[in-house]
């Protein structure tokens, strides 16, 4: 074999020897089994689907434009649909990171917070599927309260997350 191949099999299959203690990224189980990355990397999803839906039922709502409505009730779905990954793996850290040791302090409240803003998120999502599967039922007024009150809790429970990642800091 030769060592151009070598090298390839030590870095798809993690050979140790001419890797040494190195990490291999190739290795799915370092891809799906860190502690906390996934966590990381999914929650941008339902973040960036909410706000984008928000703008769009606000734009919807100024321009009087069904279309944008759909954009958005779409949007608020996917974000709705797209917390349960995100809950999963956060619940995941916790119990990989800190051995489910219990909760204190900023990480309390983000999971406090999580749980708020996902139920925010599902409670919009339903509103708005309700009318996707019957475009006659009108939106409710409240949505857009409710709306602006997950940009809000979402702002929050992502500002304390940035604490728990370093990012704040």
């Amino acid at each position: 074999m030769s060592l151009a191949m070598t090298i390839l099999a030590a870095l798809l299959l993690g050979t140790p020897s001419l890797l040494g203690s190195m990490t291999n990224p190739f290795d799915p189980r370092t891809i799906f089994f860190a502690h906390h990355a996934q966590h990381v990397v999914l929650i941008h999803f339902p973040i960036a689907l909410f706000l984008t839906g928000v703008a769009f039922d606000l734009a919807s709502r100024c321009l009087k434009q069904p279309t944008l409505r759909a954009v958005a009730s779409w949007n608020l779905v996917a974000a709705a649909l797209s917390a349960f990954p995100v809950i999963v793996t956060g619940l995941l850290a916790w119990q990989w990171a800190l051995e489910g040791e219990r909760l204190k302090g900023i990480l309390l409240l983000h999971l406090v917070f999580g749980l708020i803003s996902s139920l925010l998120l599902w409670i919009v999502g339903y509103i708005h599927l309700r009318t996707l599967r019957n475009p006659a039922v009108a939106l409710p007024q409240i949505r857009i309260p409710l709306e602006l009150l997950a940009v809000a809790v979402i702002g929050l429970t992502g500002h304390l997350g940035g604490f728990l990642s370093g990012v704040n800091v």
